[in-house]
């Protein structure tokens, strides 16, 4: 099931805002279609994102899959426990599996991400 309490984007990214606080991760499909996920790698701690560019890397047993910014800001925080338990992406992608969190986005970034409902139709599942 796709939480309705996030944004997506088209390269399967979700992002649940609390406050000026974005957190980031991949969705359940795509870690489903990596497969065992063995190595992340993530945007340093401060750097600058620009929305819809590559800003890190995810490899599985399958496939190596970029990353891409859904919102242009600062990277606050990044998920350090991945370095060495990268399988929690696959164990729980909207919760521990979480990636990093990004500071000072703006509303119209937000505006251009797809709702719960919008990313099921483009993947094609139905809740």
């Amino acid at each position: 099931m796709t939480p309705s309490d996030r944004k997506y984007t088209k390269n399967h990214e979700w992002v649940f805002i609390k406050g000026d606080v974005a957190t980031v991760g991949i969705t359940d499909h795509a870690q489903s279609e990596l497969g065992d996920i063995t190595y992340v790698e993530l945007p340093d701690p401060e750097s600058e994102l620009v929305q819809r560019e590559e800003c890190g890397v995810v490899e599985s047993v399958k496939a190596a899959s970029d990353l891409f910014a859904p919102l242009s800001g600062i990277v606050s925080e990044i998920n350090t426990k991945l370095d060495n338990h990268p399988e929690s992406i696959n164990e729980d992608p909207y919760g521990s599996g979480w990636m990093y969190r990004i500071t000072g986005f703006s509303d119209d970034d937000v505006d251009t991400l797809l709702d719960a409902d919008e990313y099921e139709s483009m993947i094609g599942e139905d809740e």
